[in-house]
């Protein structure tokens, strides 16, 4: 093989540099495509660094601690036949002429926004691909929900959109009942806006009992459908966890209820604890949230149900599910129609998509797959 370069990956919009927390494996080790090489902390969250390639790690060039541009050198790929020399001067070469990316460049393609019904929705696409696959987040969130996801599924033949619904990141705080139909017709508008007349719909908690709405009430814009931790397949939610990211107004308050959402909570850094407490205290955003809130969980409780819709469905399903979920007990999987693809990841809580990345990028890749994407 070649020398293959192990660089600092790009996560999100944002990302402009990373910190080595760990490496996951030994100078020698040898590595398939997809083996976690090591842990990095971002300003939004700690990520695994995963094998771009088979081989072997014959150099660990950056040490922990150290702080790396986007694109930058973290280690070196090739197999046995490449000599130590040649490792040299490539790292050496490297290093002489790297130059991180300019801002705007280095941020990748930047969010766009389009109108739906009179209100900006805030979107960010990857790919040129004809077949669209549509990421939607969950109650609080926004796209960067994916910030591990979409890039990893954009490829030749397809266009990965990852919209922010009404009353979250970048898209209007204003929100009518704040209930399913009205947050799913957003998603539908902005793919008319789009003139995406069929899609492969993913969504996040809430995010995917808005796309099982769009499926099931526009059954022929649904190529696919895939769900991850969903609401609405029974009433049982973490009441307290809905509560306390509404109400919390302090890193304080915050932090304890975004680890909530993960099986680690060491994957909650600081940074990304301050970038959720910056948006939330966007005028309006709270008064969104509450509105939502109360349309779709009152009272702690889960008033949405997808089930029956579910039930009638004649398009493809998988679902994937943290089997150690705080926020939606994975148990509500039982609900779920007999043809339904259903993944309980062990080791992973109500952000699998963040936590087991890999994992879910190539469970969800082999599904778009087999199914046409």
């Amino acid at each position: 093989m070649s020398i293959t370069k192990l660089g600092m990956p790009k996560w999100g919009l944002n990302m402009r540099e990373g910190a080595l927390v760990a490496w996951l494996a030994e100078e020698g080790a040898e590595l398939e495509v997809g083996d976690e090489v090591a842990e990095v902390e971002t300003e939004k969250i700690n990520g695994v660094v995963e094998s771009p390639a088979a081989g072997t790690l014959r150099r660990r060039v950056a040490a922990v601690g150290d702080v790396v541009p986007v694109g930058g050198l973290l280690g070196v790929l090739a197999d046995a036949s490449v000599g130590d020399e040649e490792i040299d001067a490539y790292v050496a070469e490297f290093q002489a002429t790297f130059v991180p990316e300019a801002e705007e460049d280095e941020a990748g393609p930047a969010a766009e926004t389009a109108t739906v019904d009179g209100r900006p929705i805030r979107y960010a696409r990857r790919g040129e691909g004809a077949v669209a696959v549509v990421l939607v987040h969950g109650f609080g969130g926004d796209l960067t929900t994916w910030l591990f996801n979409q890039d990893a599924l954009a490829a030749e033949e397809r266009s990965v959109i990852a919209p922010d619904l009404p009353g979250h990141g970048g898209s209007s705080k204003e929100v009518a009942d704040g209930g399913l139909d009205e947050l799913a017709g957003s998603v539908q508008g902005l793919l008319d806006t789009l003139g995406i007349e069929r899609a492969h719909l993913v969504g996040h908690s809430l995010g995917a009992a808005v796309a099982a709405t769009i499926a099931t009430r526009s059954p022929d814009r649904a190529a696919s459908l895939t769900l991850v931790a969903p609401a609405g397949l029974g009433p049982e939610i973490n009441g307290e966890f809905l509560e306390g990211f509404v109400e919390a107004e302090s890193r304080r308050e915050l932090k304890p209820v975004l680890e909530t959402l993960f099986s680690d909570p060491a994957v909650v850094t600081r940074e990304f604890v301050e970038e959720v407490l910056r948006t939330k205290r966007i005028d309006g955003v709270g008064e969104a949230l509450r509105t939502i809130s109360s349309s779709c969980f009152p009272e702690g409780r889960q008033a949405i149900s997808i089930r029956d819709g579910l039930a009638a469905l004649d398009v493809p399903i998988l679902v994937i599910w943290g089997a150690e979920d705080r926020v939606v007990p994975a148990a509500q999987a039982d609900a779920l129609p007999a043809g339904a693809q259903v993944e309980i990841m062990a080791g992973a809580g109500h952000m699998p998509q963040m936590e087991a990345a890999h994992e879910v990028n190539r469970l969800l890749g082999d599904f778009l797959e087999a199914h046409g994407a």
